[in-house]
């Protein structure tokens, strides 16, 4: 179906979203912090990227800022998904280049339909 490069600190959060990904028959790559996503983004090119906000080091807001100013991965798809879920935060996170933001904790069956959706396109 595709792979997904999946950005989060949280160990529980993390199995969460990956049991989401092996349910939608995605294969997913994990990592923990910003600077560890551009190395991986760099090694294998995801089909779509999933990032927290709130990350050590630099900020899943950062990374995305990065990722879509950049010509070489300004096309791939990324969904913000953060228990920062005001309006303000949304707001944010599209500003920053943002497909789509989803509020932690996750509704699995619409996590999983985003992710497909963004991978076909």
């Amino acid at each position: 179906m595709g792979t997904a490069l999946l950005v989060e600190d949280s160990m529980t959060d993390m199995q969460i979203l990956m049991g989401c990904f092996q349910q939608g028959g995605i294969t997913v790559v994990a990592v923990q912090t910003g600077e560890e996503a551009f190395v991986a983004v760099a090694r294998q090119r995801p089909d779509v990227i999933i990032l927290d906000v709130v990350l050590p080091g630099c900020s899943g807001f950062e990374v995305c800022r990065e990722l879509k100013s950049n010509d070489e991965t300004r096309d791939i798809p990324i969904v913000i998904c953060s228990t920062k879920g005001g309006e303000m935060d949304k707001f944010w996170g599209m500003k920053q280049g943002a497909d789509a933001y989803l509020s932690k904790p996750i509704d699995q069956d619409g996590f999983v339909r985003t992710v497909k959706q963004l991978i076909r396109r």
